[in-house]
């Protein structure tokens, strides 16, 4: 395979880097940074922001000579102008998308995310047939879940699509997730919110890597096995979920922190939510809000998503390489004595 990777410098793009270079594929990066450790391990770095204009995208493509692209790069969070979002997500995706066909790219892996069909309810063992809400509480997964329709949108006969939904990505070097955990909690700023009985599906960042490529190489096969994948959006996660609350003491407890002992009711959280949104709006305050309706829903419900339709649609082809608890103890180790 020859491949670009939009934000190849990221967590989950350097991963996807890494797993194409393991099985001696030729990559291009493109990214807004410089990242020399990209350059050191051979990777064709390109410097560029996506909502510019596909050229810089065209350019790192033939650069490789791509007849596969893995689109990971967005502006993830909660909060933020949504301008910044729709830039990121969807005029971005829309260049990529646009590079890709003028350069007959053959395959197109789309990162996408869970939070595109979160409608505020529990989802237990849920498949792609759950529908976009008709609303979303925050600009991520609304500017996402129109970019995950375009991307779709644009499969046909010279360009197949794939979009994957990994959830909670997590692993050593993880720039988002624990490290937020850990700093809550050093702040004395994370209650359980509702019960502690919600599950979830994580993804530790190998796993998603892998089935990142899988899936490229599947589409780039042709015939049935692209069949089975094209315009189509697939959850990728553990195949075993986790209790949220447990596992969130885990990782505390392994990084030398005490477990989770507050407790908030879900209604106040969404209540006090709403209230500091409005309040950051008006006040026009810089940098997060300490909760936000969004964030109060997702830690106060379920939701696991079923691995069963990718792994039938991979045909076996993809495996799950690092089970929930050995993923849990090598990212608790990476983190362990760690202060952010």
């Amino acid at each position: 395979m020859k491949a670009l990777v939009t934000g190849g410098g990221g967590f989950l793009g350097g991963a996807i880097v890494d797993a194409l270079l393991a099985r001696g594929a030729a990559v291009a990066s493109i990214s807004r940074g410089d990242y020399p450790a990209l350059a050191a391990k051979g990777v064709r770095c390109h410097r560029a922001d996506l909502a510019d204009g596909p050229d810089a995208i065209r350019a790192a493509i033939d650069d490789v000579g791509a007849d596969a692209v893995f689109h990971c790069a967005a502006r993830p969070g909660v909060w933020g102008p949504p301008e910044l979002y729709e830039r990121a997500n969807v005029t971005g995706t829309r260049h990529v998308i646009a590079a890709a066909r003028e350069a007959d790219v053959r395959a197109l892996v789309f990162t996408s995310s869970p939070s595109v069909v979160f409608d505020g309810a529990d989802h237990r063992d849920a498949d792609a047939s759950l529908p976009y809400p008709e609303r979303y509480l925050a600009h991520y997964p609304r500017t996402k879940a129109e970019a995950e329709r375009m991307a779709l949108a644009a499969s046909g006969d010279r360009l197949r699509v794939v979009a994957l939904r990994p959830h909670l990505i997590f692993g050593p070097g993880d720039p988002n997730l624990v490290p937020r955990l850990l700093e809550r909690a050093d702040a004395g700023r994370l209650a359980v919110v509702g019960g502690r009985g919600a599950e979830v599906s994580l993804s530790f960042v190998e796993n998603a890597a892998e089935a990142h490529v899988v899936a490229g190489e599947r589409l780039l096969a042709g015939d049935d096995a692209a069949d089975a994948l094209d315009g189509r959006a697939f959850f990728v996660n553990q195949t075993e979920p986790a209790r949220l609350w447990d596992w969130i003491d885990r990782v505390l407890v392994g990084t030398g922190r005490p477990p989770v002992r507050r407790r908030v009711p879900a209604w106040l959280a969404h209540g006090a939510g709403a209230a500091l949104e409005l309040a950051w709006r008006l006040g026009r305050v810089d940098g997060e809000p300490p909760m936000t309706r969004f964030v109060a829903r997702q830690l106060a419900t379920s939701h696991t998503y079923s691995m069963e339709p990718f792994l039938r649609a991979t045909g076996g082809a993809y495996a799950e390489r690092v089970g929930l608890d050995e993923a849990t103890e090598r990212t608790i180790e990476a983190f362990r004595g760690a202060r952010v």
